[in-house]
């Protein structure tokens, strides 16, 4: 059996490290001294192996005492400044971690690189501590001399994402992209969305149209952009266009055809077009078997043709694709028409069913494995855009869809 590595197994690496970090700067600054022609008798202090004796007896409080008083004996290792005040940072104690960057800053003999590390560990420092003015206006100070900028914008786009600052955060992931290389379009159209939606609250939908081309241009399969956009143009009385821009999701990713489904069927019985209605779900329909879509064509079809077609469509359904969603609807169907002798047996197997419906309702993380009850285009788990899919109302298991997936 694979042996599993706990965050408990990780912190105590980190604490055997740390005397080998303590131990590797001393000798860099001895080497350094002698290239120098300093001549320096010392040898490795002795308070190194009292700390590391506090370590091995389970006492990393006071080896961390003790490796201060080392630092502050020795003051050349900036390297293990800047590992002992990560370790403060990762344990929590932040505080400790801004005393100790902020001293290093200090330091008139830096280099601009030294300085710029130190720089980058006090903003993160910060941004742990909740400060995020202060962790703000050192990564915009790294941008601005050109030094670890790719790790200060993207600090930057995280805080901006914090205090909901979508122009900034658009404005740091373009540049993101210029210095790293690395497209951060799929971002970018989420920022522009976030601003749209906001637009689209207060009617301004001539803004927010703007900003979901934007979207479109900048991630052409974002389906939250043609989500808002169909949500826009039904709320200004465009339903053609609506339309339009829900059928695009199709296209951008089927799994989400779902959320529309019954937003394009209003739409469509709107403009009293019944016979477009019925041609689009049907195809939609043979091209992904999504359950929703075919609970939305059930409602068409007992619409159309009555209630013992929409029953027999539905039964058919299920001999191909089992689901316990489509069970559900068949009971309803069933239930509308029963006699009384079997009304109770059938309210009661719609009771025990429609409890598994709601289990499987909702939305799962393809990335951390968070689950919802509603749609999140940010993983309030892992912090990724666009990561959340809808449950898969099949009998297949939610975890084999993520292993396909």
């Amino acid at each position: 059996m694979p042996y599993s590595f706990s965050m408990q197994d990780a912190s105590i690496l980190l604490w055997l490290l740390l005397p080998v970090a303590v131990a590797c700067g001393w000798l860099a600054a001895k080497a350094d001294q002698k290239r120098r022609g300093i001549n320096s008798s010392r040898d490795l202090p002795s308070a190194y192996f009292m700390g590391l004796n506090f370590l091995l007896n389970q006492q990393p409080d006071e080896a961390i005492e003790v490796f201060i008083k080392v630092l502050e004996a020795d003051t050349a290792t900036v390297e293990t400044h800047l590992a002992l005040g990560n370790l403060f940072r990762r344990r929590g104690e932040v505080e400790r971690a801004i005393r100790m960057h902020q001293s290093l800053i200090s330091r008139p003999t830096l280099d601009k690189f030294q300085r710029s590390q130190a720089l980058l560990e006090l903003g993160q420092d910060y941004l742990k501590a909740g400060l995020l003015d202060r962790a703000e206006n050192l990564f915009q100070e790294l941008v601005q001399i050109r030094l670890q900028t790719d790790a200060a914008l993207h600090f930057l786009v995280q805080i901006y994402q914090q205090e909901k600052e979508w122009h900034k955060a658009i404005v740091a992931s373009r540049k993101l992209a210029r210095t790293s290389g690395k497209s951060q379009g799929a971002v970018i159209a989420q920022f522009y969305c976030e601003l749209a939606g906001q637009l689209i609250a207060g009617r301004d939908f001539t803004s927010a149209r703007r900003h979901l081309a934007h979207a479109l241009t900048y991630h052409p399969p974002c389906v939250r952009a043609s989500l808002l956009l169909g949500q826009l143009e039904s709320l200004d009385g465009k339903d053609r266009e609506a339309i339009r821009a829900w059928k695009r999701i199709e296209a951008q990713d089927p799994h989400y055809l779902g959320e529309v489904a019954n937003d394009i069927a209003a739409s469509y019985k709107r403009l009293n077009d019944e016979s477009g209605l019925y041609e689009y779900f049907s195809g939609v329909l043979q091209r992904h078997g999504d359950v929703v879509v075919m609970l939305a064509m059930a409602d068409i079809i007992r619409h159309r043709d009555g209630l013992e077609a929409a029953e027999n469509f539905v039964a058919m359904w299920l001999r191909i694709q089992p689901s316990v969603h489509g069970l559900h609807r068949l009971i309803e169907l069933n239930l509308s028409t029963a006699d009384s002798a079997h009304r109770s047996d059938l309210a009661l197997l719609h009771g025990i069913i429609e409890r598994l419906v709601a289990q499987q309702r909702g939305y799962v993380c393809l990335q951390c494995g968070f689950r919802g009850s509603s749609l999140h285009w940010q993983c309030p788990g892992c912090q990724r855009w666009n990561s959340l899919k809808p449950v898969t109302h099949t009998m297949e298991t939610t975890e084999e869809n993520m292993h396909h997936a």
